[in-house]
């Protein structure tokens, strides 16, 4: 089969390479799938760079996110088991984390709903408890990631002002759902989003970005707000000033969806659960910018590293682009 190895760390489009491998064989308690797509995820473009805290031995295939063929013919969504990732004919996964995929979503869409959406269920609604009717700011609200989280922000009743960089990110917010859409490039994000909010900042921050992005969100955090921590994409982890979450009121609150499948992996099934139901009900549906084919794997995880795409792209290894 054709599977995209990384031999040594570095840039996605320097390292990966596509070669001829044997099938992975699955161990105890695991299944052989044939991907029917493969969703990319900005920890696909760390790992390469060998900056995750996962590190998959060398060589290793990426791809941490897949719809997947069982070879009884059922449509699954997976997180394959590394080093034998998603960006291949066929990966392998544990068979007792396999979760049904969506009838009404079809197979990129299915992909992508899995980490990105997990990850801002478990964010607004386990972690910082988002109620309808408050204010949720979403960082990179055109990414996968926060595209996701506005979708659901908008399905729980919330009011979405979403943070992106350049027009045509701007453009996708805004067809995403975002009640207000602020472009970090042209405007002032501070005094943006509290002209917005008639001064009062945001109930719930949702931040897969860090950096400047981390500070922003403690300027425009409203009394008792929450800002979620999902990540660091700006590629700066900043330091909390623990005297202003305490002078201010609001709280900082860490999230690794990860832990949950280990620690509470019911809690990942009824999430899954959920996500089906507002998925066949329309309230929430993957962006799915592109799917290409597996040949231009390594090109698209080089362009989600550079920060140069929006919503999700997906990698379809049977040739269906459409």
């Amino acid at each position: 089969m054709q599977a995209w190895q990384v031999h040594e760390n570095g840039e996605p489009s320097e390292v990966m390479r596509l070669e001829d491998v044997a099938r992975p064989v699955p161990g105890d308690g695991q299944v052989l799938l044939k991907v029917r797509a493969a969703n990319i995820n900005f920890p696909d473009v760390l790992m390469c760079r060998g900056h995750y805290q996962v590190r998959p031995p060398l060589p290793f295939t990426p791809g941490v996110e897949i719809c997947g063929e069982t070879e009884d013919g059922r449509r699954v969504i997976a997180n394959p088991a590394l080093p034998h990732g998603g960006f291949a004919e066929y990966a392998v996964a544990d068979a007792a984390a396999l979760l049904p995929a969506p009838d009404s979503l079809d197979d990129a869409e299915a992909a992508a709903l899995h980490i990105g959406y997990q990850t801002g269920w478990f964010g607004l609604h386990r972690r910082a408890r988002l109620e309808a009717g408050e204010t949720l700011l979403v960082h990179a609200a055109a990414g996968g990631v926060g595209s996701a989280a506005v979708q659901l922000g908008k399905a729980a009743g919330a009011t979405v002002i979403g943070v992106v960089g350049g027009a045509a990110k701007a453009a996708v917010a805004r067809e995403l759902g975002c009640d207000v859409v602020v472009d970090r490039r042209s405007e002032d994000v501070v005094a943006a989003v509290k002209e917005a909010t008639g001064g009062r900042g945001a109930d719930v921050i949702y931040d897969p970005v860090g950096g400047e992005a981390y500070t922003q969100s403690t300027k425009v955090v409203a009394f008792e707000g929450r800002i979620v921590v999902v990540g660091f994409a700006g590629g700066t982890i900043p330091s909390p000033a623990l005297n202003h979450a305490l002078v201010k009121n609001y709280a900082i609150l860490g999230l690794h969806w990860g832990l949950y499948n280990t620690k509470n992996p019911k809690l990942v099934q009824h999430c899954h659960e959920q996500l089906t139901e507002l998925a066949a009900r329309g309230a929430i549906k993957p962006l799915i910018s592109e799917r290409v084919p597996l040949a231009g794997a390594a090109d698209a995880v080089q362009r989600l590293g550079d920060g140069v795409t929006t919503g999700r792209i997906a990698v379809v290894p049977t040739g269906d682009q459409a």
